[in-house]
């Protein structure tokens, strides 16, 4: 289904862009390749797209689950704080190792929470850094 919409709106014209409330359709527009009159590509503007729209929707509520379970995890004791900010900055292992240059097997190490509580303040300051928080943020998450 998605190929046929693809190839659809691939050679779509400028009057046929769709026009449906997207998720940013009320401050900004979203551009697109279109085919003009004479046959030539073109830049024009939509408001959204319904399809695309709803497949945001699925990827934002996928991420929010990953979120709140990072969460739960935390507040269980069964991973550090860091779990909750690299799920809430949308970030996996590898990306969070070449922010703040520690190896994988370090920031595995760093989500156990009996580690965590050991980890200097210079550490913890470099994951503050990179999750836009303070070190108190990080030690306390949810204002425990």
């Amino acid at each position: 289904m998605l190929k046929n919409c693809f190839l659809k709106y691939s050679k779509m014209k400028k009057e046929e862009i769709p026009q449906d409330n997207g998720a940013l359709g009320r401050i900004a527009k979203e551009v697109t390749y279109v085919i003009d009159e004479t046959g030539n590509y073109t830049i024009g503007k939509s408001t959204g797209w319904e399809v695309k729209t709803e497949a945001l929707n699925v990827a934002w509520s996928e991420v929010e689950k990953k979120i709140e379970a990072a969460r739960q995890k935390v507040l269980n004791g069964e991973a550090s704080p860091i779990l909750y900010f690299m799920e809430k900055k949308i970030m996996d292992i590898s990306i969070l190792s070449s922010y703040t240059g520690f190896w994988k097997w370090t920031v595995k190490r760093h989500l156990k929470p009996s580690v965590f509580k050991k980890l200097s303040d210079q550490k913890l300051q470099k994951y503050a850094e990179i999750f836009e928080i303070s070190i108190d943020e990080l030690k306390n998450p949810f204002g425990k």
